[in-house]
């Protein structure tokens, strides 16, 4: 893969087509002090592909569970199975798993299809496609291609930040070797206005799909849409749906950069009476309305869920999505 670079740029990501979606809500870089180097988006200049149609999943739910345990993996593996379309693997500065080949294998013995992120944090450029052509090589379609969050001065200090590519280039590469990117966009990080656009720059690459960050309302999410289909984006888009069912899981949505939640809704759920039930409502009513948006092919269902542990969080989500399903088929 061979992509001409604008310009060198001074970002602690080495990006060349950022911003990325961790900007802070007031423009300063997450990694260090100081605005982000990027007042807008750069143009993507590569070959400009155009990639084949996909099917986006209706029910896309996030996979968490104890690092390192294949038997919680395939316990939580199975309650989700029926619940969703797909999985989407995160991958966590702080909390490392197994890698993603791996990961995957796991996963499809488990009964569920892996949707796996690969960040170009801690990987170079020659790891991320011996990634790429492992995951194709055990079934996997779709991986998530993201530049991926800066590790924390106090977590693991001793270990390097790789950024040899950045997402826009993960996704040309993942293209490139006949894998379905999808990526992800930060509604409300600066430039905000940019961001449709930004969107559309990864379709440039060869972006197939997209999953959107959480925003505080659906009225944010169908004026994003908008204006994305407006700068030329054709691909379909999956909006993100917060779950929550006490103070814990919705403090950890609300501490990530660019993700905002409804405190009104907060609110309500954590001081209900039935705190879990409340949120599994919460969540569907938000799913709603975001796939009554026109251009909303799915749903993201997202979020720790509970603060008891991976597992009740799995249920949960798994509520949430059986409910979603049966609200659609309704």
């Amino acid at each position: 893969m061979t992509v001409s670079e604008p310009e060198v740029y001074t970002c602690p990501k080495r990006m060349t087509f950022g911003p990325c979606g961790g900007v802070r809500v007031d423009g300063q870089c997450e990694m260090r002090p100081g605005a982000c180097t990027f007042a807008d988006y750069v143009p993507w200049t590569g070959p400009d592909v155009t990639s084949e149609p996909v099917r986006a999943p209706l029910i896309l739910t996030d996979f968490s569970c104890s690092p390192f345990d294949p038997a919680d993996l395939a316990a939580t593996a199975a309650v989700l199975a029926c619940s969703c379309d797909a999985v989407l693997v995160g991958e966590h500065q702080n909390r490392p798993d197994f890698p993603p080949t791996l990961m995957s294998s796991l996963l499809l013995e488990g009964g569920v299809q892996p949707w796996i992120t690969l960040s170009c944090r801690d990987r170079n450029r020659v790891v991320l496609e011996q990634e790429l052509r492992g995951l194709k090589h055990v079934g996997v379609q779709t991986v998530f291609c993201v530049t991926g969050d800066g590790r924390g001065y106090d977590v693991r200090p001793d270990v390097t930040q790789t950024f040899d590519l950045d997402g826009p280039r993960l996704v040309a590469l993942a293209h490139e070797l006949d894998m379905v990117a999808a990526v992800p966009e930060t509604l409300t990080a600066p430039p905000v206005g940019a961001r449709p656009a930004r969107l559309v720059q990864k379709q440039r690459a060869g972006a197939s799909i997209a999953v959107l960050n959480h925003a505080s309302s659906p009225a944010l999410v169908e004026e994003f849409v908008n204006a994305a289909r407006t700068a030329g984006l054709t691909i379909p888009v999956l909006a993100a749906v917060a779950v929550f069912t006490d103070v814990v899981s919705a403090a950890v949505l609300q501490g990530l950069p660019g993700l905002e939640l409804d405190q009104r809704i907060v609110d309500d759920v954590v001081n209900a009476a039935d705190p879990v039930e409340a949120g599994i409502q919460a969540a569907v009513a938000e799913a709603r309305a975001l796939l009554s948006i026109e251009g909303v092919a799915g749903v993201n269902v997202s979020g720790l869920a509970s603060g008891a542990g991976t597992r009740v969080g799995a249920h949960v989500k798994a509520e949430v999505g059986a409910r979603i399903r049966a609200a659609v088929a309704s």
